[in-house]
């Protein structure tokens, strides 16, 4: 996709991060995985948070130094929401579901409250989800299903872990959408496939504009996290 031709502090885009893709713009020596300056030629952007590389979704890169600490600073603790493939039935556990909304031990920590709920078939299909390449696999005679998680910390494959240790293991994740916590619907992943990207809106600007201008609200937010980077905004 082309942008403007000029670029300021201001510009932000929204991109779908495909699986395989590292969150970074230069490869990993020795590394089978590839990276963002494959899919994405704008300069002097950089991720707001991060998703592993096997991993896919929602990734907001900005030219914006304060945006992007302020997004990734887990004092504010942003919801982000994923949709979770995962081994087992998950409406037929809704103990495992209360785990995951209560919090569970992850490494030795329990992770924050969190919103989980099982995913109907049907508003899976309606949402026409882009099959993944390589394609996941599956083990016979063990059925598979859909969860959504919002969490607001984004510690080493949080997401993972927290499944694993409530015995729904993921197959496939995906970040569907970033919570501005303005009331107005979070970012999301709406017009796009895996490894296009796109300039927000001005009306998006506008929000993200605002959201420099809050402060923190005591008492809220999460714990630092985010895996190598040791930011919020991971999870994935």
């Amino acid at each position: 996709m082309e942008g403007p031709p000029r670029l300021n502090a201001g510009h932000t885009l929204l991109f779908f991060k495909p699986y395989g893709v590292l969150s970074q713009f230069t490869p990993e020596p020795g590394s089978r995985w590839g990276y963002l300056a494959e899919h994405i030629t704008v300069p002097e952007v950089y991720a707001a948070g991060r998703l592993d590389a096997d991993s896919e979704g929602l990734l907001l890169l900005t030219a914006n130094g304060r945006l992007q600490q302020r997004l990734t600073d887990p004092g504010f603790g942003h919801w982000r929401r994923y949709w979770v493939q995962v081994e087992g039935k998950a409406s037929a556990n809704p103990a495992a579901l209360d785990q995951l909304r209560d919090g569970v031990m992850v490494q030795g920590r329990a992770t924050l409250p969190a919103r989980a709920r099982a995913l109907p078939n049907d508003e899976v299909a309606a949402a026409q989800l882009p099959e993944r390449d390589p394609p996941i696999r599956h083990r016979l005679n063990l059925p598979t299903s859909w969860i959504e998680i919002d969490l607001r910390e984004g510690r080493n494959r949080q997401v993972r872990r927290m499944t694993a240790a409530v015995g729904l293991p993921t197959l496939r994740l995906i970040r569907t959408a970033i919570d501005l916590m303005d009331g107005r619907p979070p970012l999301s992943l709406t017009g796009l496939r895996p490894g296009q990207w796109r300039w927000c809106d001005p009306a998006e600007h506008s929000r993200l504009d605002q959201l420099l201008r809050q402060r923190r609200s005591p008492g809220r937010g999460g714990r630092e996290g985010g895996g190598k980077s040791g930011r919020a905004g991971g999870g994935g």
